[in-house]
């Protein structure tokens, strides 16, 4: 019979390959619910992983699509990063995006039609804090009463949500729009738009501010104190408080910085790619970004290598459902399918396999 014996060590082999071996398992179970679903397996996994970035029919639009995707899962995976490494759990990050949005955009929309070169850094400004602020509910809740910022942060979301719909439907909605939800178009407005910096290239600040938030956090976690006391913590948490670790204040600096960075990704994109406040605006980045985490290791190059990949099945997907039929759901189950079988796979890192009878106790 099958059983597992605990390594004394992790497995630095194993936790390396997992990834990929999650990637590997995801592409066969994919294309087995694509045979199900009658579409020829090979082709929607070519269409999803291939088609975008090297068939030059789709190549010119889907290849700076990458980093508008990308960017988003990028610079919010990096913020729970921080927390899942100390066992802070965010899961709310679906709605501090939104109301970090909701913030900046809120700005923009009440300096209409002002012309300055301020109400960019302003938006921007609001956007954080809007995250930070949403984030602080979960961790002064927990830090003073103990609750579960897993529950609360998740809950959040659906509050979120509805404060989305009604800004669209009402304060938000533009009234040059004929009654029609949704706020102005922030990309036909200069002074608050967020648009490429190198045209073609899909580049804009949010993209940027991914790839410093990936550097710096870097730099955090292996050349600061800092960064030791969150390892430290989801090591072992007694050693930490040994250590004179403050784990109020670790909760407070984890769940803020993730807040704060998944806000900003709300905010350049409601600025930029998605324009406008509406109904639909979220897109699950918040819950994407969690697999994003995991599939990187929690470790910031892992992260931007892996928001790299799931940008990739986003556009992808999108290409699968117009070019083969394929329902989107599908494409959500494809996506899903990625951390589950990374969590499956993980148990190599920490145990082995053995084939043989249990020993008697």
């Amino acid at each position: 019979m099958l059983r597992l014996e605990k390594r004394p060590t992790p497995s630095r082999f194993w936790t390396a390959a997992t990834p990929v071996l999650a990637v590997l398992l995801t592409m066969i179970a994919g294309g087995l619910l694509f045979m199900i679903l009658g579409k020829d397996p090979f082709a929607a996994i070519r269409t999803i992983f291939w088609d975008p970035l090297f068939n030059e029919q789709f190549a010119s639009y889907s290849r700076p699509q990458l980093l508008v995707k990308s960017g988003p899962l990028i610079l919010i995976a990096i913020g729970l990063s921080l927390g899942f490494r100390a066992g802070i759990w965010n899961i709310g990050a679906e709605g501090q995006y939104i109301i970090g949005a909701l913030c900046g955009a809120g700005v923009g929309l009440a300096l209409y039609p002002m012309d300055a070169w301020f109400i960019f850094p302003l938006m921007v400004i609001a956007g954080a804090l809007g995250g930070l602020l949403w984030a602080m509910i979960p961790a002064l809740l927990k830090t003073h009463f103990r609750t579960n910022e897993i529950l609360v942060s998740l809950l959040l979301v659906y509050v979120a949500e509805q404060l989305l719909a009604s800004m669209a439907l009402g304060l938000m909605r533009n009234p040059e729009g004929g009654g029609f939800p949704g706020s102005r178009n922030l990309q036909q407005y200069p002074s608050a738009s967020n648009p490429e910096l190198i045209a073609g290239t899909g580049m804009h600040w949010g993209i940027v501010a991914a790839f410093i938030a990936v550097i710096a956090s870097y730099v955090l976690l292996n050349r600061h104190l800092l960064g030791f006391q969150i390892r430290l913590t989801g090591q072992s948490p007694r050693a930490a408080r040994f250590a004179g670790v403050n784990p109020n204040a670790l909760i407070l600096f984890c769940l803020g910085t993730s807040g704060v960075l998944a806000g900003l990704a709300g905010l350049f994109e409601i600025a930029g790619p998605a324009g406008q406040v509406s109904i639909d605006f979220n897109q699950g980045y918040g819950f994407t970004a969690i697999i994003v985490a995991f599939l990187g290791r929690l470790n910031p190059i892992g992260i931007l290598l892996a928001g790299l990949l799931m940008g990739l099945t986003y556009i992808g997907g999108d290409l699968a459902q117009f070019m083969l039929g394929l329902p989107a759901a599908a494409i959500q189950a494809f996506q899903g399918m990625l951390l589950f079988f990374l969590l499956g796979v993980d148990v190599l890192s920490n145990f082995r396999i053995r084939i043989g009878k249990t020993e008697a106790a």
